[in-house]
Parts: C-alpha cells; structure tokens; sequence
C-alpha cells in the first residue's frame, strides 16, 4: 500500500473521525499496556512507553491503515521468561534483535509465508497461552502475598495453593467491583471501555473504603515517572546476539503471526487490503526503536485495532493520535496511576485472556476429531505446560508429518480396464478380475500428488500388480497435479523394470508440471517421445498395435473389444496389418 493510497481523498470529516477514534483508542490502550507489563513481569511503566512509541511508529510505517501497535496478551509468557531468564536489559536487546529480523522478512517479501501456519496451531498456542495470562493474574485477585512468579504453569500454581492462607480480602473486593464494572459496561454504554471504568472506579473504591489494605502499582513497583525516558542504546556484542537470537526469533515469529491476523481482521471490517510485507517492515522498525525508550517488544494489537475502527477511524492518523493522547496522559495523570491497586488490573487481563482463548474455535476442531484436533491439542498443552518454543516447533512438525501422511494415503494406484457398458468404455477397476485380465497390456489409473510421502506406495503398488513379464505398461496420469524427484525416481524404476524385461511404457493424460519435470531428468527420452499420448483411447490402440499377436490367439480374457478379433486366428488375419500399420504411422 502506497503512502498516497493510505490517505487517498483525505478530508477534514476523516481528520475528525480519527481524533475521536485516536482518543477511545487512547483511553482503551493505557490500562492494558500496564497490565501487560506487569504480567511480562516488568514495570508498568514500561508498557506505556511502548504503546507511544511503539503505536506512533507502526501506525506512521505499518502496512495497515486501521493497524493499532503495542503491547499484546501473546507475548507475555514469552517475555516473562525472557525476563527471568536473561533480565530486563537483554529483553530490550531481543527485542531489538527481533525487530531487526521483522525489517529483513518484509525486505525479503516474506510476508507471504504467515499465512502458510496451520489453523490449530495457531488457535492451540492462542489458547495457550490464554490459560497462561488467565492463571497468572489468579495471586493478584485474591491478594496472595510472598508469591514467587514462576516461568511454568505448575510451579506457579502450586505457588497459588500454598499461599491461599494469605488472601486479601480486601483486594479481592476491589478486583471483583473491577469485574463487575467490566461485565457490565458493555450493556449499559458500550463506547465507554470498560478496562477504564472498571480500572478507575474500584481504584476509588479501595482508595476511600479500604486505603492501605490492598498493594498498588506505586507500592510494588514504585511510582511512575511523569516523563518518557531518554534515549538509551543498549551495549551489544556478538555474544549477547548469539545468546538472545533464539528468544528474538520466537519474539518476531509472534509478532509477525499476531500483526497479519490482525491485518487481516482489519481488511475483513473494512474492505482495505494491507501490505504484508510493509507491516512487517513497520512492526520491525518499531521494534528496534522502542526498546531504546525502555519499551517491550510490540505488535498488532487486536481487539485495540478493531476498538479503532468500530470508533471511525479512516486513515493512520487515528493510531498516531492514540500514541500521543497516551503521552499526555503519561505527562499530566502518572501520580494518579501510582494508586491504581494490582487487584484492579488482574480482572481486565483475565477478560483479556479469557477473550483471546478462541474458545470456540477451539471446540470446532476440536468437535472433528481430526490429525487438526490432535495437532490443536498437543500445541495447547505443549504451551501451558512447556513454552510457546516449544509448542510451536512440536506442533508445525506433527502438522506436517500428518499432512504428509494424509496426503501419501490420499494416492490412489488402480489397475483398470474398460467397461463396454459405459459411455466411451471409460476404464474401471472393477473390470479386472481373474478370468478378465489382459495378460500383456497393464494399465493403471493413478490419482494424486506424486511425491516423496506416497512414491514408495506408487512403486509398490504398480510393481505388485504387473505380470512378471510385462510387455506393456499403460499409466493414466491425467489425475496426478504434482510429481517430485523421489516420485520421479520411483517412476523411473518402474519403466527400468519393464524396459529390462523387454517391454514398453505409455503414459496418457499427463499434466504439464509432471510432463516438465520428466524433460528436465530425461526420463521422458528413456520413456520415449511417442509413448506419450493425450487420451487413454489412442494409448490403448497403440498398445494393441504394439501386442504379440500370437500369445492372443485362444486368449479367452476379452479385455479389450480387440479381443473377440484378435483370439480368433481367421479374424485375426484381417485386422492385423491394419493394426500394424495404424501403430507404424504413430511410431512414425
């Protein structure tokens, strides 16, 4: 998308239209970008500078008009981790990295390849990684206090059981009064966002009925700098880059699936078309930028995205206004965010978490009982019990290996021969039987992809049903789209075989990528150009023309409507030079 087209017939009506959507948006982006830095167990303040300038920078370069950037749900258990493992510092220094690995796949038009991630893959980590949030902000809710955060799910839900003597039930007043606030909003005024209301009324509430009964943001983490943070370029050295590459590359993997989606989400609502490969690049340069203001890693965000366009939005502007209406509330109301209680931000990440499960999607496949359930399934736990690396590896592979799987046994091998009933005598398996077999002409039907998951059972097949002198091999290929070089190889034994026993191999119906294929490793020149026909009717006379007349004579299989003719010694004699000189002239 052109810079020209992203503000095609801007007017003043769309200006207006953008400052309003870019204020909601705003408002919505504050109380999530601090809880997700808490929940990456970082400080909330750290959340905010990346939703300025993170926001600003991927609305300004992304490839999405509506496109709305920041801290997300789904790098949370990945940054947490990062942050255990590593520290706050090297999370800047992965995110940098990773923003670096987004520019060169959108240089590399890359972009593309997102799309390719199989469904329960991505819906199996999502919900993953749901639980992940939803569990964490559990101590939070309650008031458990002496929690030690863990990066697994069962250390710290172990932590959660023996701690369950500490509840506050103070701070569990103030996260219920945040969640009924957030359950309720949307029915009665559903422009206002509820993580707001809900965020500033039970904040009000613990302040005036039970102040200094329940922990804060300013009291956990200290107060919040009324100020961004100035520029910072981190030390980085070749050992650090080979330390942090493996954490930037799951962080920019993330990043690029949940910014598409998103992409995609926002051209389905409002019938634009982003640039996969410029986003990347936005996301990318906004990436390496942000941790230099002390920001964590940033994509599309997309429930902010939709908030966005649900509110107006036509054009960029309106996230760039989100980012700075974000730097002013930092400016002027950082105080204020000090005295926001930890028990009022764990509701809106479990409503969060609890809308980003993809629930039903998840049911759906699930509901099919498919390789995609097993694959969906194996991919959630592998998430909540493991880590996202993990899960994801594990599950592309066991999607790949079922798809291979699926696709070798959808390869079909027939032997056929025609059925004088039908119209044009199309050929049919169940036509061969034992008393009804032409024992020099094997002809067989073969239907799908030809290629390293099914070669071995083409070959198999084939070689188990020819005679063991066959004199001519017929393939109808018409049905097979796709051929590989192990399919290749697994062919040219075949016509090795039957050419050592002093026989011939026809092939019709051939497509044009396995045709190709078969000139550039010559074994369309072993097979011979003239054995190559279009239709199965002109391969079959050819093969009859090319028979051992004599081993006909008495046959009693009548395979062919050739046969009655060629049987029987006095009618042979009539029509064999015509078919001599019929198979000559094509020879020819």
């Amino acid at each position: 998308m052109k810079r020209s087209e992203r503000f095609e017939g801007y007017s003043y009506s769309k200006l207006r239209r953008d400052l309003v959507a870019g204020l909601i948006v705003g408002v919505v982006a504050i109380p999530l970008g601090m809880a997700f830095a808490i929940a990456s167990g970082v400080k909330p303040q750290f959340g905010i500078y990346t939703t300025i300038v993170a926001g600003i920078l991927i609305s300004l370069l992304g490839g999405s008009k509506f496109q709305i950037g920041g801290p997300t749900g789904a790098f949370v258990p990945i940054l947490f981790g990062i942050v255990l493992q590593y520290g706050y510092e090297n999370l800047l220094i992965a995110g940098l990295l990773a923003g670096i690995i987004l520019v060169l796949m959108g240089l590399l038009k890359l972009g593309v390849l997102i799309k390719y991630i199989p469904r329960p893959v991505t819906i199996g980590f999502t919900s993953g990684i749901a639980v992940i949030i939803f569990s964490s902000q559990i101590g939070n809710f309650l008031g458990l206090s002496n929690l030690q955060r863990h990066e697994y799910f069962w250390p710290n839900m172990h932590e959660i059981v023996t701690h369950l003597s500490t509840l506050n039930v103070w701070s569990m007043l103030t996260a219920l009064i945040s969640l009924g606030v957030l359950l309720i909003m949307p029915r009665i005024n559903n422009k206002l966002p509820g993580s707001l209301v809900g965020l500033i009324v039970s904040s009000i509430a613990a302040t005036l009925l039970f102040s200094g009964n329940v922990a804060t943001i300013g009291s956990t983490y200290g107060a919040i700098p009324s100020t961004l943070p100035s520029l910072d370029i981190p030390h980085i050295s070749l050992d650090k880059i080979k330390e942090l590459l493996p954490a930037a590359f799951i962080i920019a993997m993330l990043g690029g699936i949940e910014s598409l989606l998103s992409a995609v989400v926002a051209d389905g609502m409002t019938g634009s078309r982003h640039n996969s490969n410029k986003e990347l690049i936005g996301q990318g340069i906004a990436n390496i930028v942000t941790p230099l203001f002390g920001g964590i890693p940033a994509t599309g965000a997309l429930a902010r995205t939709a908030t966005n366009i649900k509110n107006g939005a036509s054009s960029p502007i309106s996230g760039i206004v989100h980012g700075v209406v974000v730097l002013l509330v930092l400016l002027v109301f950082a105080p204020l965010a000090s005295e926001i209680p930890l028990a009022s931000m764990a509701p809106i990440l479990m409503v969060v978490a609890w809308n980003m499960s993809e629930r039903k999607e998840f049911a759906h496949i699930l509901r099919t009982r498919t390789t995609d359930s097993f694959v969906l399934v194996i991919t959630f736990l592998l998430t909540v019990f493991t880590d996202l690396t993990t899960a994801v590896e594990v599950g592309l592979i066991l999607a790949i290996i079922l798809f291979i799987k699926r696709m070798g046994n959808n390869l079909t091998v027939a032997k056929v021969l025609p059925d004088p009933s039908l119209k044009h005598e199309k050929v049919q398996a169940y036509m061969v039987k034992e008393d009804h077999d032409c024992p020099q002409l094997s002809m067989f039907t073969v239907e799908g992809l030809l290629f390293f998951g099914a070669a071995s059972l083409f070959e198999k097949s084939v070689m188990e049903a020819l005679s063991t002198q066959p004199a001519i091999l017929l393939l109808r290929m018409g049905k097979v789209s796709y051929l590989d070089s192990t399919g290749e190889s697994h062919l040219a034994s075949i016509v090795q075989h039957v050419k050592h026993a002093g026989g011939i191999v026809l092939i019709s119906g051939i497509q044009t990528q396995p045709r190709a294929y078969l000139k550039r490793t010559g074994l369309d020149e072993k097979i011979g150009g003239s054995h190559f026909f279009e239709h199965t009717g002109e391969a079959i006379d050819y093969a009859i023309g090319r028979m051992d007349t004599s081993k006909c004579l008495g046959c009693k299989h009548y395979a062919f409507r050739e046969c009655n003719v060629l049987s029987n010694p006095v009618t042979q004699q009539d029509i064999l030079p015509s078919l001599k000189k019929h198979t000559a002239k094509q020879d020819g």
